[in-house]
């Protein structure tokens, strides 16, 4: 089992305190729970950047590029068009079953969603990337937080995420708040 122990020690979260989430409001405006792994992941990092490519989406972010919920709003109104002249990929032909986007990736239109299937519990979701523009999914069968750590590692299966360790190599992880990196700097 891939615990946040594992993360926490590869890529440090930040240090200052960061806002609580009301879950219960979360899940409320979404109409499904949310995964405890991704729970854990938003209490530890908030809204940010691993790596400066994954960017973690979070419930009532500051910024509407990270926020949990701004983005399933348009993501779904994106997908719905796209689906009218594009075939859903195999998961979600299913009745009822849908995405939850939960990250994205740095300057590529790509999004990491979950999969969302009917009677389902949230933390036997998988994980779905979409290369964003085309019509590529790769389907992983782990939550998000096993699959951010098979990302930093370079142990995920993934022909999109590859070049994070043959052309980057990182020898430390960093994590950055959207704060920290959104924030117009003052003068």
């Amino acid at each position: 089992m891939v615990t946040l122990d594992a993360l926490v020690r590869l890529c440090p979260p930040p240090a200052d305190a960061l806002p609580a989430v009301d879950w219960v409001q979360a899940e409320r405006a979404l109409g499904v729970a949310l995964p405890s792994d991704y729970k854990q992941l938003v209490e530890t990092y908030g809204d940010g950047i691993f790596d400066d490519t994954i960017w973690l989406l979070v419930p009532g972010s500051a910024y509407s590029d990270c926020d949990l919920h701004a983005q399933t709003t348009e993501r779904d109104e994106i997908l719905a068009g796209l689906w009218e002249f594009e075939d859903r990929p195999a998961g979600l032909l299913e009745a009822g079953a849908r995405v939850l986007p939960w990250a994205f990736e740095e300057g590529t239109g790509a999004f990491l969603y979950w999969l969302v299937r009917p009677g389902q519990h949230p933390d036997d979701w998988t994980v779905l990337y979409n290369e964003g523009r085309g019509p590529l999914w790769e389907q992983h069968g782990m939550g998000c937080l096993a699959f951010l750590l098979a990302v930093l590692t370079g142990t995920a299966e993934t022909e999109y995420f590859g070049y994070l360790y043959d052309v980057l190599k990182p020898t430390e992880h960093r994590f950055a708040t959207a704060d920290q990196t959104l924030r117009a700097p003052r003068h």
